[in-house]
């Protein structure tokens, strides 16, 4: 059975599924491509079993991200990911989270520094640069308990 009400499909073979994870991670959906953490809960609820997830994504909200990446590792089945085309930006993030994670070789996975726009005065910019010091932190976490490399290397 394939469910395609949402941008992700689920394709459940015995108890195996397998998750097309296609599109921007978001908070709220506004154009219907938006992977948000609410919609990818309600879905990973929806069985058990082992799942494959298949990532192609721009990235989006680290914090959604996050919250997708938490939910994978506390799965009780085993996670594979596999990118069949890019896990940009927070998506990448998502893809720390697999028990075994696969790329294509034409597939690309991008990562950098954590981005936002600010504005206001010296102490608005401060925070705002303390808080992508934080979420640089966390994201380095995630890359550094799957590779196993010094944080220094990533």
């Amino acid at each position: 059975m394939i469910q395609i009400d949402r941008f992700w499909v689920w394709a459940h073979n015995g108890s195996e599924r397998t998750l097309y994870l296609d599109g921007p991670i978001a908070q709220e959906s506004w154009w219907g491509d938006e992977v948000t953490p609410e919609a990818f809960k309600a879905d990973l609820e929806e069985g058990d079993g082992d799942i494959t997830v298949w990532i192609n994504s721009p990235g989006g909200d680290v914090f959604c991200a996050t919250k997708i990446y938490n939910m994978l590792k506390e799965y009780p089945g085993r996670v594979t990911v596999r990118i069949d085309a890019v896990a940009a930006s927070a998506a990448s993030v998502i893809a720390m989270a697999g028990d075994e994670v696969c790329m294509s070789p034409l597939a690309q996975i991008f990562i950098h520094d954590p981005q936002t726009v600010a504005i206001g005065s010296t102490q608005e910019m401060d925070k705002a640069k303390a808080m992508l010091s934080e979420v640089k932190e966390g994201i380095l976490t995630a890359y550094q308990l799957k590779t196993g490399l010094s944080r220094t290397k990533l």
